[in-house]
């Protein structure tokens, strides 16, 4: 089966929406932990960590939803 522009063009939102959604995640992510940081500065260390872990996991699932988009685009 030959890959069809609307494929390529439902991948391509598709990944975008993903990629925005990620963006925001991470984003309000950061912010909860700066805040958390400024009210609590001796906890730092350990809210950094929960960040980066967040982060991370956030990260991964955007991957996935990214291959998710290029194979079912290319299918």
């Amino acid at each position: 089966m030959e890959p069809t522009a609307l494929g390529y063009l439902s991948a391509g939102i598709g990944a975008g929406l993903i990629v925005i959604g990620a963006g925001f995640g991470i984003g309000k992510l950061a912010a909860s932990a700066m805040e958390a940081t400024g009210r609590q500065p001796e906890a730092a260390g350990q809210v950094r960590t929960s960040m980066i872990i967040s982060a991370a996991l956030i990260e991964g699932a955007t991957f996935f939803g990214l291959a998710i988009c290029i194979l079912l685009a290319v299918k």
